[in-house]
């Protein structure tokens, strides 16, 4: 049997308050986006998981999730790799602005296809298919193999690389994926076959 994998989307963070695109910008965790973590791990040890590896990005909202989990489950020493290719998807020039006033430069429909569409990158960004062609390598290559040894790995990163692993893992369409939303602060466990299939798949109430 192989390991199990768990995936959590960083608590909110200052700017995900303040409605500005984000991507590589690195803005701390607001108090609720410490308690969304805290709460992650509270229900990570109610269902009594430990882990032996965890994953994160160069990113500082990302990092302090990671941090709080372990902490709540009393493995704050746990050994953390921390890697760019699972930071959140660059949103190049839209960077630090506020989402209602890009949609007031460049209009509703034109902010939409850039912040919706799988292959449509905002001026100087990535694009979700973009994020996805360094976090599926990355996965492949370093995560996964520590997953089919029969090992319990914890990866916490952003919204738009986790939908991009998500992607992968459940096989969603690019139609599909560009309609899921990942909530801050909530794990969702997968168990993988010995073939790096998904087994099951568990949304964690927080």
């Amino acid at each position: 049997m192989a390991g199990t994998l768990v995936l959590v989307r960083h608590g909110q963070s200052e700017w995900n308050l303040k409605n500005l695109f984000t991507g590589w910008r690195d803005p701390d965790l607001t108090e609720l986006g410490v308690e969304e973590a805290m709460r992650a791990g509270k229900a990570l040890k109610a269902r009594k998981i430990r882990f032996d590896l965890a994953f994160t990005s160069a990113l500082q909202r990302a990092q302090k999730t990671n941090a709080l989990i372990l902490g709540e489950l009393g493995q704050p020493r746990l050994k953390t790799i921390r890697d760019q290719a699972l930071n959140e998807r660059d949103y190049g020039d839209l960077s630090g602005l506020n989402k209602d006033d890009a949609r007031k430069k460049w209009g509703e429909e034109q902010v939409h296809r850039w912040r919706r569409s799988y292959d449509v990158p905002p001026p100087g960004g990535e694009s979700l298919k973009d994020t996805g062609a360094r976090v599926w390598p990355y996965y492949i290559h370093t995560i996964q193999p520590q997953v089919l040894k029969g090992r319990t790995v914890l990866v916490t990163a952003h919204g738009n690389s986790l939908r991009a692993l998500i992607m992968a893992l459940d096989g969603l369409t690019p139609d599909e994926v560009v309609n899921m939303e990942l909530a801050t602060g909530v794990p969702v466990i997968y168990r993988l076959r010995d073939d790096s299939s998904v087994r099951t798949k568990t949304t964690l109430k927080t």
